[in-house]
């Protein structure tokens, strides 16, 4: 930067080197100080959201951080408006939108990163026995940061567009352990 400003380097223009630099420490100081980043690459809200500055306490300024309520009567988490969470298919941080069916199911694996798997179950209706046998369907779905589900919680889950090879889901609610034992052993309808 002060090579830059005496303008020490020949062949050089020396204000569009200034300026790059300025650029370069506003674009760290925002990501970095708002933005959580533990991948390889640099992660930052890819929704196309001009940058503002809002003002906080006087004096300091904080960057935007762009969230949307999905609608349908889920509230938008307090960790997505707050956080600081990088995720490009969340429902209340990203472009991804809540469409279709809107379902629930229990937790029963979390093992994955940002996926979880959820068991449905259901009875299917034997004709010829007049009665009904307990099955069921497991789902890979998304999960935002925003929620840290555990083993045996009963999440509701909207549908979305194709986020993977077998995720096609999105988590909107999380309601707290309700199963004790093992969550594949019980057998709950919604």
């Amino acid at each position: 930067l002060a090579q830059a400003q005496s303008g020490s380097e020949p062949g050089k223009n020396p204000k569009k080197s200034l300026r790059k630099s300025r650029e370069l420490r506003f674009l760290q100081l925002f990501f970095s100080s708002n933005m959580d980043q533990t991948e390889k690459a640099f992660q930052k809200q890819g929704v196309s959201v001009a940058v503002k500055k809002v003002l906080g306490k006087k004096g300091q300024k904080k960057a935007a951080r762009y969230w949307k309520s999905v609608g349908l009567g889920f509230a938008t988490p307090k960790e997505a408006k707050d956080g600081s969470y990088v995720d490009k298919k969340c429902p209340f941080t990203s472009n991804v939108n809540i469409r279709g069916a809107i379902l629930k199911g229990m937790v029963v694996s979390t093992k994955m990163k940002r996926t979880i798997i959820i068991r449905r179950n259901y009875l299917h209706y034997i004709k010829k026995f007049n009665r009904f046998e307990k099955r069921h369907s497991n789902m890979a779905v998304h999960c935002s940061p925003a929620f840290e589900p555990k083993e045996g919680d009963i999440v509701t889950v909207g549908q979305c567009r194709p986020l993977s090879k077998t995720v096609r889901f999105n988590v909107l609610k999380v309601e707290k352990n309700q199963i004790f034992g093992n969550p594949r052993k019980v057998f709950m309808l919604f």
